[in-house]
This record gives C-alpha cells, sequence and structure tokens, in this order.
C-alpha cells in the first residue's frame, strides 16, 4: 500500500440536518443535526482510512472550529498534520427539506491565510514520503492565490509523489501546465474550463484527450453523476456505469469517488479495477444521508454492480 497525503486548503466542520419544510422569513425547526470533518482533501483522506488505506490529511486549522476538526478526525482514527492559522476554520452546512426532498447546501468562503500561512500547506507537502500519492482538493480560501494548485503539484514532483488534483475554475485553470498525475472534473467544470458543451460521449472522450495532448497530465477522470464516469490517458479510455439506486444526499459523491480511486491506485490496483472501486464510492456516497460519506461495506458490495467498457478504439486518431 503507498502511503497518500491529501491537502486541503480550505477545510470545514460541515453541519447537516433536517426540517419538516423550508419557507422564507418563517423560523425553521431543524432536527437530526449533526457536525462532521469537510473539505475536498479532508472527505478523501476519511475515505481512504474507511477502505483500509494509509493516508495523512494536510490541513490549514484555527480557532475553535479548527480544533474541533482536528478532533472530528481523530474521532475517525484519520492521522492528520494540522497548519496552524490565524483564522477561524470555516463551517458549511446543508439542510434537508423533507416535504420536498431537496437538499439545500450553503457553503462559507473560509479565513484569509497570509502568504505564510499558504505557503506552509506547499511546504508540508514537499515534506511528505517519496514515492507517494498526494490528493490535492476543495477550494480556495481568500488570500491564496490561484496559481496555488500548480506549486502544489511542484513541490510533490520534486518530492517523487503523485499528484490528483480536484478543483475547479480558476485554480483549475491556472494547474493545467504542472505535473499532475490526474484530474478529476465534472462534466460541467471540464466544459467551463474548455469552454465548451460537452453533450456526447464523443464530445467528451475528444475533450478529455485533448486537455492530455497540451498539457503534463497523464490521467483524466470525468465524473458524469448518475451515469458514471470516463476515465481518459495517453493509451486508454474507460467507461463505467453504475446501477440504477435512489439517492438520498447529493454531498459527498465527488469526494468519494477521488477516495475510491485513490485508494485503489495506492493498493496497486490497475486502472479498470480502480475506476470500478472509484465509481462504487461514489454510488455509495448518494446512499447516506446529510453530509456522510460512502461506507466501506457499501463500496465493496457495488463495486461488483459497476461495469466498465474500454472505450479505447474510439480515442484512436
Amino acid at each position: 500500500m503507498l502511503p497518500v497525503i491529501t491537502l486541503t486548503p480550505n477545510p470545514a466542520v460541515d453541519i447537516s440536518a433536517a426540517a419538516t419544510s423550508i419557507a422564507p422569513t418563517e423560523k425553521v425547526r431543524c432536527h437530526a443535526a449533526r457536525r462532521d470533518p469537510g473539505g475536498g482533501g479532508i472527505n478523501v483522506a476519511r475515505v481512504i482510512t474507511r477502505l483500509g488505506g494509509n493516508v495523512t490529511a494536510i490541513f490549514p486549522a484555527g480557532g475553535s472550529c479548527g480544533s474541533e476538526l482536528v478532533s472530528l478526525l481523530a474521532q475517525e482514527h484519520v492521522a492528520t498534520r494540522p497548519l496552524k492559522i490565524a483564522g477561524q476554520t470555516r463551517e458549511d452546512f446543508a439542510i434537508l427539506d423533507e416535504a420536498a426532498r431537496q437538499q439545500y447546501r450553503f457553503v462559507l468562503p473560509g479565513p484569509t491565510l497570509s502568504q505564510p500561512e499558504w505557503r506552509q500547506c506547499v511546504t508540508a507537502t514537499e515534506d511528505a514520503s517519496p514515492g507517494g500519492l498526494c490528493c490535492a482538493s476543495g477550494s480556495l480560501p481568500p488570500g491564496v492565490p490561484s496559481d496555488f494548485y500548480a506549486h502544489v503539484a511542484e513541490a510533490a514532483d520534486r518530492a517523487g509523489q503523485k499528484t490528483f488534483l480536484d478543483t475547479a475554475g480558476d485554480a483549475l485553470r491556472e494547474a493545467i501546465g504542472a505535473p499532475l498525475y490526474l484530474i478529476k472534473p465534472n462534466l460541467k467544470e471540464l466544459g467551463g474550463l474548455l469552454g465548451t458543451e460537452l453533450s456526447t460521449e464523443d464530445s467528451q472522450l475528444a475533450a478529455c484527450r485533448s486537455l492530455l495532448e497540451r498539457s503534463r497530465i497523464q490521467a483524466i477522470a470525468l465524473t458524469l453523476g448518475a451515469q458514471g464516469a470516463i476515465l481518459v490517458t495517453r493509451q486508454m479510455a474507460l467507461r463505467a456505469k453504475s446501477a440504477s439506486i435512489n439517492p438520498l444526499s447529493a454531498v459527498g459523491a465527488g469526494d468519494s469517488f477521488m477516495g475510491g480511486l485513490i485508494w485503489a491506485i495506492a493498493s496497486q490496483m490497475d486502472l479498470p479495477d480502480a475506476l470500478r472501486y472509484a465509481t462504487a464510492s461514489g454510488m455509495a456516497a448518494v446512499l447516506t444521508e446529510g453530509t456522510e460519506l460512502c461506507r466501506a461495506a457499501d463500496v465493496h458490495r457495488l463495486c461488483h454492480e459497476v461495469s466498465i467498457t474500454d472505450l479505447s478504439a474510439c480515442c484512436v486518431g
């Protein structure tokens, strides 16, 4: 099992609850409240830990919420390396309207990081063990430059690590020229990056191939929601399709997908099996309520319901 580090520049304490119904101006009485560790890389580390992987979560932490985040991760037996900052770690929250069966998600910006604070995140990446995997994930807090993940990928490359990146917008655009092993956009994120609509499988494959040809990225995992995912490298293209399930929540599917993918690759699985486990992890996440992530037992059960198709011939020429 290869060692894994995750880097989350904008972690959070995620609060979730349910309400009978939601109406403007009225007090909304909530129940089933819970508090969980949150943020892209944090969630990836939680999934890898649940699946039995060797992972350390690196993240800036400040104030009482930062201390709570460290405590919540300790309760889940996730190894951590918190980096002290002056600001208060953010809180996010999600409310389920039970009458409408709709979930509302509210994401706060997070604390402003000074240059020394965000640079210590880059340094911590380079200090990690060589030969492992590095997952950098999530939004950037105020004060952090849009090319932050490019700095992280360069640092990880100097340390002999493969970098997996899950972000969007300018943070993704600025990182494209960096030595990334894999990026995991969804359809909207990839379309926005390339400025084009990707409505067909052929257009999706062509977009991934085009991006690989003009970058240092080695693989793209394009997630398609209920339609599964596509994994493209310069040598192959794979399509994963999942079984039909009844989702309880949209929160955590992308992070669970990434966690399952990295755990499988760290376990020395080949890419078809890694994609199978990643897709099963994303499926398993939507079977849980609130901000909960996938459960290991569901992942192992659902991986047998994921079909993998080789689309490599579709990419020739």
